[in-house]
C-alpha cells in the first residue's frame, strides 16, 4: 500500500476543535467563518476568492452533489437547501475524525457542545475546559476570597480531558516564569469586578492551577480574529514560563501556531513537556497547506505534532482540516521516501503518530 491511501484511512483524534452552528447561516456569516475574520467587506470582495474558499468549491461541493468548483452560488444554494443537520453530519462523518476534544468555552449558546458533536458524528467527545470562561464564571458568583477555592473544586473535578488558556487573545503571550502568589491573586480579583479576565495576574495563576491540576494545558498561539495582537502571540515569548513548568511533567500544548510554527517546532524540541500542530492553518492554507506542513515538522520529533482543526461553526471546516491534513501529511512522507530519509515502516509509523498516537498519549485517552 503507498503513503497515500493509508494515511487516507487513519482514524483522526482532533486535539483542539468547537461546535458547530446550531443554525443555517447566511451568505455574509458564511463567508467570515470561513476566514478569522469579524465581518465581509465591499472593499475586499468576497471570502470565497480565497484559499479556503477555493477549497470549500473544489472538495465540499462533491459531498453536497455538486461538481467540482461548483460556483460559490450553486454552493449555498444548494447548502441552504438541505437541513443544517444533515450538512453537518454529511461532512463530519466524512472527516475520518473519531475522537473530538471540544473547546466549549466560546459562544456556546450558538454551537453544539462536545456531546451533541460527537453525537452528529458518531464520534467520542471529551471536553477542554477554557480557563478565561470558567474564571469569567466562577467570578460572577463567588467573592474574590472564595475565587481561588471555587476554582480549584471545579479543576479538580472536571470531567474534561485538558484545559485551554487564551491568553494570547486576553494579555499575549509573554507570561512571567513565576507562580503568582495567593494573596496577589485575591487582589487581581477584587479589582477585576465582572464581565471579561485581563488580569495577567489571574490569567497566569490559573495556568499554573490547570498544570497544577495535572491537564494538559493548550495555548492558543499564532493568528487568530482581530481581537489580537500578532506580535504578542509569537510562542517563543512563553519561553520563561515553559521552563518553569518543564518539572511538573504535564504537557503543554501549542496550537495553530502560523506564522510562528517554525518557533513552536524548536520550542517542542527543546522542552519535554512541549507539543504542537498546525491547526486552523492546515485548511486557512488550502491548496499550500502541504508548504507550510513541511516547515511546521522541521525540527520538530514527530512524537511532539499532533492533529487539530480548530474548526468552529462550520462543519466544512472539519472535513477540510482533515482532508488537507491528510494530503500535507502524505505529501510529507512521500518526499521523505523519495530523498531515502526513512524506510515506508518508519513513514507509517510516523502517520500513526501524528494522526492519533500522539494526542491518545498526551490526553491519556
Amino acid at each position: 500500500m503507498g503513503i497515500l491511501p493509508f494515511v487516507a484511512e487513519l482514524g483522526l483524534i482532533d486535539h483542539h476543535c468547537h461546535g458547530v452552528l446550531r443554525t443555517d447561516s447566511t451568505r455574509s456569516e458564511f463567508e467570515s467563518l470561513l476566514l478569522e475574520a469579524d465581518a465581509v467587506s465591499p472593499l475586499g470582495g468576497s471570502f470565497f476568492d480565497s484559499a479556503v474558499g477555493f477549497a470549500v468549491r473544489r472538495w465540499c461541493a462533491p459531498l453536497l452533489d455538486l461538481p467540482r468548483h461548483a460556483s460559490a452560488e450553486a454552493y449555498l444554494e444548494r447548502r441552504n437547501s438541505l437541513h443544517i443537520t444533515e450538512v453537518s453530519r454529511t461532512f463530519l462523518m466524512a472527516s475520518g475524525i473519531h475522537t473530538f476534544l471540544v473547546d466549549g468555552g466560546f459562544q456556546p449558546d450558538r454551537l453544539l457542545s462536545a456531546a451533541e458533536l460527537g453525537s452528529l458524528a458518531g464520534a467520542v467527545p471529551h471536553d477542554i475546559v477554557r480557563l478565561e470562561h470558567l474564571a469569567e464564571t466562577v467570578r460572577s458568583s463567588e467573592s474574590p476570597s472564595s475565587f481561588m477555592s471555587a476554582v480549584r473544586s471545579r479543576l479538580a473535578a472536571t470531567s474534561a480531558v485538558g484545559a485551554k488558556s487564551v491568553a494570547a487573545y486576553r494579555t499575549g503571550l509573554a507570561l512571567p516564569a513565576e507562580r503568582p502568589a495567593d494573596s496577589d491573586v485575591v487582589r487581581a480579583v477584587s479589582e477585576w469586578s465582572s464581565g471579561r479576565l485581563v488580569s495577567p495576574v489571574v490569567i497566569t495563576w490559573l495556568a499554573w492551577e490547570a498544570l497544577d491540576a495535572g491537564l494538559p494545558l493548550q495555548f492558543h498561539v499564532g493568528y487568530g480574529d482581530s481581537d489580537i495582537d500578532l506580535h504578542r502571540c509569537d510562542p517563543s515569548l512563553l519561553t520563561p514560563f515553559l521552563r518553569a513548568t518543564a518539572g511538573l511533567g504535564v504537557p503543554v500544548l501549542l496550537l495553530h501556531n502560523y506564522p510562528f510554527h517554525r518557533q513552536a517546532g524548536y520550542l517542542a524540541q527543546v522542552f519535554p513537556h512541549v507539543f504542537c500542530d498546525l491547526g486552523l492553518a492546515t485548511h486557512g492554507l488550502g491548496h499550500q497547506a502541504s508548504r507550510v506542513f513541511a516547515e511546521a515538522l522541521e525540527i520538530v520529533p514527530y512524537g511532539k505534532f499532533l492533529f487539530s482543526s480548530d474548526a468552529f461553526g462550520l462543519p466544512e471546516l472539519y472535513y477540510l482540516g482533515a482532508l488537507l491534513f491528510r494530503r500535507a501529511l502524505s505529501d510529507f512522507l512521500s518526499d521523505g521516501l523519495r530523498r531515502d530519509a526513512f524506510l515506508e515502516e518508519d513513514a507509517h509509523r510516523i502517520a500513526r503518530l501524528i494522526a492519533s498516537e500522539n494526542a491518545a498519549r498526551v490526553y491519556k485517552l
